[in-house]
Parts: structure tokens; C-alpha cells; sequence
């Protein structure tokens, strides 16, 4: 299990079954190829579709709108506590 807390206080939890899926990896690497719309299939893999939702209201502003930019820092800081924690 991988847990943590982003900087904007947003706790995640992150089974290890989600942590090793390959189709992560794949979705992780078209973003690396510039496919940017793959962002939203790897936050799915790795948070699961209620974590994910919940990630969009914690962010979500007064007027509905949900920050690309927010949640791609957020994605970046999860990503960085998987990697820490598989050291």
C-alpha cells in the first residue's frame, strides 16, 4: 500500500495491485510520448475512478472548474511517493 498526502493536502492510497499494472506503465508512457489526454487514463489505473473523483472535488473551484494544472502536479507528487516508497 502506498499513502500519502499531496501539499495541497489532498490523502491518497494506492493498492499494491494498482502500483504493478502494466496498463499504468503503458498509459504512463504515451503521456511520455506526448499524448497529454492520457493523463486522465492514468490518474483511473492509479487512484481508481472513486479516488479520482474525489481528487477532482478537493480541487474543484467555486465554479466547477477542476485545474488540468492542479491535478497534474498532484499526479507528479503521487508519483514520486510510488517511487519512493519502491526504493
Amino acid at each position: 500500500m502506498i499513502s500519502g498526502v499531496t501539499k495541497n493536502g489532498f490523502a491518497f492510497e494506492i493498492s499494491d495491485e494498482r502500483a504493478d499494472n502494466m496498463e499504468l506503465i503503458d498509459a504512463m508512457a504515451d503521456i511520455d510520448d506526448g499524448n497529454i489526454l492520457a493523463v486522465s487514463k492514468v490518474l483511473t489505473l492509479l487512484l481508481g475512478p472513486d479516488q479520482k473523483k474525489k481528487m477532482y472535488d478537493f480541487v474543484r473551484t467555486e465554479d466547477g472548474i477542476v485545474s488540468a494544472q492542479t491535478v497534474s502536479e498532484m499526479i507528479v507528487e503521487i508519483l514520486a511517493a510510488k517511487k519512493e516508497t519502491k526504493n
